[in-house]
């Protein structure tokens, strides 16, 4: 869903677990009214109790607390830590929880990363309640007010009351929704907007990426994860790169939680590395966080704009339009720049051949997975414009088919 853009906003990067966990502490710890939280991923441990405690401290406060994880990503969050949450008062439900009624279903996750405070205050980024993102992750977040949080609210709110959504425990406190608080601009805020996705019915964040992947004069720098990019979003930035602009790309170097992934996404490097694009992996840890600076637009959130989360996924980013704002971001996207180590064309095309085999070997799954996609959304396209293959294509231009797919 794209919201509209609203001006008057505060925004404040809040870059690693030492400042981002604070502050999301502190706000909860001041709640009045209520606090509303949306996870993918909460798992039993040091910091899930410490979100179990903030929640149950400003419920024992009169505060109406909610919680509303991903159905797979809750599943190693212990039946003790569940029963916690609910005896303190806490409404728990689970988005989607894995079951048999449908594979593909169970396919659809809920990866936002939704804080709400008395609808005045909120946080997004690409965080959990696991404790990798204590120590072992590097991870972003933003510290958001004004006008937008009204939106991070919306998204909040109609996914609780989803059909999709469940209960975690019949005997478990059922609040109602509390009436919606609408947050004052400030004099002298920022431009920014709420975006999100909804698998590959509602692709708002994908075209808004595209769009400014294609509109970008000087710079185009992105930091994601798990770099295993569609065949549009490469062809992006190769032809970004060959105009003059200065793309890089942020990536996790060794240390990486799914390596498999690291490998299957090598195999792009060479073809971006002719046409001029510059790639850094970080070196200190695994970096898991998602966000990007074409010239002076910001967005960062839980989005990892890779084929599964663009395809499957809920996902959610906060974009900015602000000079200052994007210098801070340039700033931290260089701190990380100067502690990975760049990719170096020549020695990569050189690399040996046991290196390019893994690359091929993990790659191969992301490749059929993708060329399932692509007949899906084939065969999604002909219901669409109830027409006969042959028809469509002898209609429309190639390009633009091409596109639709991707």
């Amino acid at each position: 869903m794209q919201h509209e853009w609203r001006e008057g906003n505060r925004v404040i990067l809040l870059p690693e677990a030492s400042r981002f966990l604070p502050a999301m502490f502190e706000a909860v710890s001041q709640a009045q009214h209520y606090v509303l939280v949306e996870l993918y991923l909460m798992e039993s441990g040091e910091l899930a109790n410490q979100v179990i405690d903030a929640l149950a401290a400003a419920t024992r406060r009169g505060v109406k607390t909610y919680l509303l994880l991903d159905g797979y990503g809750a599943m190693g969050l212990e039946r003790s830590d569940r029963e916690r949450l609910q005896a303190a008062g806490v409404a728990l439900q689970l988005f989607n929880p894995i079951g048999f009624h449908s594979l593909a279903r169970n396919l659809s996750r809920d990866h936002r990363k939704i804080v709400v405070v008395d609808g005045e205050v909120a946080f997004t980024g690409g965080f959990g309640a696991v404790d990798e993102f204590l120590e072992a992750w590097y991870e972003i977040a933003a510290r958001v007010e004004g006008p937008v949080v009204a939106d991070w609210e919306a998204l909040f709110r109609r996914l609780w009351c989803s059909r999709l959504t469940r209960y975690a425990s019949p005997q478990g406190p059922r609040l109602v929704l509390p009436e919606a608080r609408v947050a004052e601009p400030h004099e002298e805020g920022v431009r920014g907007r709420v975006i999100s996705g909804r698998g590959y019915r509602y692709q708002a964040i994908r075209h808004s990426l595209y769009a400014r992947v294609h509109q970008s004069r000087q710079r185009l720098w992105l930091c994601t994860p798990y770099f295993v990019p569609t065949f549009a979003l490469r062809r992006r930035l190769i032809r970004a790169a060959q105009r003059g602009v200065d793309v890089r790309l942020l990536l996790p170097g060794a240390k990486h939680d799914h390596p498999g992934v690291r490998y299957a996404g090598q195999r792009f490097y060479q073809g971006l590395l002719r046409a001029g694009v510059r790639i850094f992996e970080f070196q200190p840890t695994f970096i898991h966080a998602k966000f990007v600076l074409a010239d002076e637009w910001v967005s960062l959130g839980s989005c990892n704009f890779d084929h599964w989360n663009l395809h499957w996924n809920l996902e959610a980013n906060q974009e900015i339009e602000d000079s200052a704002f994007a210098c801070e971001v340039q700033a931290l996207f260089e701190r990380n720049f100067a502690a990975s180590q760049e990719v170096d064309a020549h020695a990569w095309a050189a690399r040996p051949w046991w290196q390019r085999a893994r690359e091929w070997v993990y790659g191969a799954p992301d490749y059929l997975c993708t060329k399932n996609v692509f007949c899906k959304k084939y065969i999604l396209f002909v219901k669409v414009h109830r027409k006969s293959p042959i028809h469509i294509l002898s209609e429309i231009k190639f390009p633009a088919f091409w596109h639709y797919f991707y």
